[in-house]
């Protein structure tokens, strides 16, 4: 059987292409989200609750996410005034799941916990995060502090905020 130049060229092209994009379509998983849970309680959790916003809250998170949430129910661990969720925002096209200790209302952690996107990974690194350690939420529902940009990562820096913003939020609706 006889195949042309462009076919074979096609079937190589092709070859290369698909695993690329397999490539690009791959989550990286930096800490489960149950072992940052465990982690935050002495690896004894409590058991999860559910949050049902009511109507004011969901136009607090509208403010800020700039759109509805993408889940009806929001899970959350709470002890002592101490309290951890697991929240997810679209980056550029995909979703970063990042978690988030919140104690007394102001975050004692946040870390990205799942990047499924192209670009962007740099949120992943601690020097990142740690600009979040003891932020506090403002009566305007902003940072008490600026969070520098990553060049190249601007999206993912702008969805991790917000998602720290909300975790602000969300804390000061339970745990008062």
């Amino acid at each position: 059987m006889y195949l042309s130049r462009w076919t074979c060229c096609f079937f190589v092209a092709l070859l290369l292409v698909v695993p690329c994009s397999l490539l690009f379509a791959i989550e990286s998983i930096y800490e489960a989200p149950d072992a940052f849970v465990s982690r935050h309680f002495n690896g004894e959790p409590p058991a999860p609750s559910m949050l049902y916003p009511k109507q004011e809250i969901k136009e607090s998170i509208k403010n800020i996410l700039g759109h509805r949430y993408s889940k009806f129910r929001i899970r959350y661990w709470l002890k002592d005034n101490r309290s951890v969720w697991i929240l997810q925002e679209i980056g550029k096209e995909r979703f970063i799941t990042s978690g988030f200790a919140v104690d007394t209302n102001r975050i004692r952690e946040a870390k990205v916990l799942v990047f499924r996107e192209s670009r962007g990974w740099e949120v992943r690194y601690d020097s990142f995060a740690d600009q979040f350690t003891d932020a506090k939420l403002t009566s305007t529902l902003e940072l008490d502090r600026s969070i520098d940009n990553i060049s190249g990562a601007t999206l993912s820096v702008r969805a991790v905020t917000k998602l720290a913003r909300l975790a602000l939020l969300l804390h000061n609706s339970v745990a008062s």
